[in-house]
């Protein structure tokens, strides 16, 4: 078992190649278009409002809901970004032109700015909306800065919600679903940083520290609720370490969770010039979400919260310096985690196969992480 582990921790070290994006990437590319099953979420103030997917938000109307169209529209962005001209990014640039046009982002924009609508997909799929912009604008390809253009209105309306919506906000949201506020607002710091937005990230900052400063011994224990996607602790540990600097943060994470172990196990050496036994992190502080019927989409989640574990645990042990003694059990929990989430991004049902292939992404590219 501990050699299986130092194994997969080796192997978590190879970040996703061409052969990996394809076969997540065609998740994405098989639900950005298909409308059917579709959860909307949707106020209805009249019959003239009861209407198909398409013709309500006509950019994201795939994946089974908004929140997944839009974040499987960024996996595609992602995979262009970072293999251009091969197959797959002409592929997954052809489904994003086929959705981001003028003409579908004023259908959205009529959708988003009807009265009633002003919590619709706040925060998360707001914040994977901010993602999409960003991932387009960063690219060197001229056709995904355009769709960025296109995609212009919707960005700054999501902006705009956030900054009307975060002052008025006097608690933070602690859940392990979408309405959680740290894993939203990283996301959305990230957007705000890249962009040079400044009232925004002083905004997100501002609000960071008042919500999550003072925060002591956050009760992992407690983790995951049973159809959990993002863990409240970890979340709240990734923001964090966006917000805080690198001298302070070390000291606040070992208020906010000080059960990360300091010691080491020692496992059988895989490589005989290694010597006959190699130091790794002790994973049992953390234990896997485990999802016993993946065609239930509230239990699949779980898979997700994996995926999700496994870059926040990085993300969290990159803000350490080198000697910190919680780096091996960080890197030994988030290569488990890693592994089993990578395991259950099949496609096998669509419960799982309409947005798990975003995570995975989001993990194996290593975005959200300086330089990456």
């Amino acid at each position: 078992m501990l050699l299986a582990l130092w194994l997969t921790m080796q192997a978590a070290a190879t970040p996703m190649d061409l052969a990996q994006a394809e076969k997540l990437a065609a998740l994405a590319l098989a639900c950005v278009h298909q409308e059917y099953p579709n959860k909307i979420a949707h106020t209805l103030a009249s019959d003239a409002d009861a209407k198909v997917p398409r013709a309500l938000t006509p950019v994201f109307y795939g994946c089974f809901d908004w929140h997944s169209a839009v974040h499987g529209h960024w996996l595609l962005a992602r995979v262009a970004r970072l293999y251009p001209g091969t197959p797959l990014a002409a592929r997954a640039e052809a489904a994003l032109a086929r959705n981001i046009t003028a003409e579908r982002v004023a259908g959205e924009m009529a959708y988003l700015t009807a009265p009633g609508r002003q919590e619709f997909e706040r925060p998360y799929g707001l914040a994977w909306l901010l993602q999409l912009t960003m991932e387009l604008r960063e690219s060197e390809r001229p056709q995904a800065r355009e769709l960025a253009r296109v995609l212009e209105p919707m960005e700054a309306e999501a902006v705009r919600r956030f900054m009307d919506w975060l002052p008025k906000l006097t608690r933070p949201i602690r859940t392990g679903e979408h309405s959680q506020t740290a894993f939203a607002f990283g996301l959305a710091l990230d957007w705000a940083r890249a962009t040079k937005h400044a009232a925004f990230e002083a905004l997100l900052v501002e609000r960071s520290r008042t919500f999550y400063l003072n925060d002591t011994a956050c009760p992992l224990a407690y983790e995951p609720s049973g159809q959990d996607f993002v863990s409240p602790c970890l979340a709240e540990a990734d923001l964090m370490r966006r917000v805080l600097p690198f001298s302070e943060f070390p000291t606040w994470l070992s208020g906010f969770l000080p059960d990360i172990p300091l010691h080491s196990l020692r496992v059988p050496a895989h490589d005989p010039a290694q010597g006959t036994s190699v130091a790794m992190g002790d994973a049992s502080w953390l234990e896997p979400g485990v999802v016993l019927d993946a065609t239930d989409g509230k239990l699949a989640h779980l898979d997700g919260l994996n995926l999700s574990r496994a870059w926040m645990l990085e993300g969290i042990a990159s803000a350490l310096p080198a000697a910190d003694r919680r780096l091996p059990a960080l890197r030994t929990a988030a290569a488990r985690h890693r592994d089993l989430g990578l395991a259950a991004v099949t496609g096998a049902h669509y419960a799982g196969g309409h947005w798990l292939g975003t995570f995975a992404v989001y993990l194996t590219s290593r975005r959200g992480i300086a330089g990456s």
